[in-house]
């Protein structure tokens, strides 16, 4: 049930792609063992409308937000912060060194008393056609 969402300028796709950063933090999510790999969610949102510091077009970001169920450890959480984070470092090399680049990553616990979902991600995922 993690859901991986990156949001970043748009000026980052000028030396890396969307799906680029889309497939490689979701590698590391799943790699931290944080949950079964069919609950996994990864997507990355554009910003054409930012400023980002002092204003300067040649300025960019990458903010990657976690968002997982509730009960999880705060060993569990940190540990999915930095798998993230070097990933996203790993995979942003070229645009770090293009541009100013402010990257971040953050781990939110969802609210079980909130939350409402339905899934056939496991059923499928065992061969098992869905209702």
């Amino acid at each position: 049930m993690p859901h991986i969402i990156i949001e970043y300028s748009a000026n980052v796709e000028k030396q890396v792609s969307p799906q680029c950063l889309v497939d490689d933090l979701h590698a590391a999510a799943v790699a931290s063992g944080i949950a079964e790999v069919t609950g996994f969610r990864t997507r990355a949102e554009r910003r054409d409308a930012y400023r980002v510091g002092d204003g300067n077009p040649e300025n960019g970001f990458v903010h990657i937000v976690a968002r997982i169920r509730h009960g999880r450890s705060l060993e569990q959480r940190k540990a999915l912060a930095q798998s993230l984070m070097a990933a996203a470092d790993k995979t942003l090399e070229q645009a770090f060194a293009a541009r100013p680049l402010a990257l971040s990553v953050e781990v939110h616990e969802i609210d079980p008393e909130t939350r409402l979902m339905r899934n056939t991600m496991r059923k499928a995922a065992a061969g098992e056609k869905a209702a």
